[in-house]
């Protein structure tokens, strides 16, 4: 899916400068534990999150993550956005919470990073008696 399509989808903004709006995604996650960025989105993710400091940049680049998208309407600071400018990460904007983003753009037939098995041991434990 095309950054421009995701935009509309979300009746987003752009943030940052010199984002290709063609540029194509082909999955998404919603995250602010940027540990579970690394641990569970794929090259190629577009990331949705609440966090707008560097470290999300960071995070980004290192786990391939090609656009970030602030929900809640948040702004992030100038260094965020000179630090995504630096390493062609666009950053988009979109007014809703991250519930409705991530909806928007799931219905709209883009895939997530994928399935979790649930861990039947943990299960067992939580459900016994204390």
């Amino acid at each position: 899916m095309k950054i421009s399509e995701v935009l509309s989808l979300i009746e987003g903004k752009v943030v940052s400068q010199g984002v290709d709006l063609d540029m194509e995604v082909s999955m998404a996650c919603g995250a602010d534990l940027m540990s579970d960025v690394l641990a569970f989105t794929h090259a190629g993710t577009l990331l949705l999150t609440g966090l707008t400091n560097p470290q999300v940049v960071r995070t980004a680049e290192m786990a391939g993550i090609l656009a970030i998208i602030f929900v809640r309407g948040k702004m992030p600071p100038v260094e965020t956005i000179r630090l995504a400018e630096e390493k062609g990460i666009p950053l988009l904007q979109s007014r809703y919470t991250m519930y409705e983003t991530c909806g928007r753009i799931y219905r709209s037939g883009l895939p997530s990073c994928g399935l979790f098995n649930f861990d039947s041991k943990h299960n067992e434990d939580a459900s016994a008696p204390r």
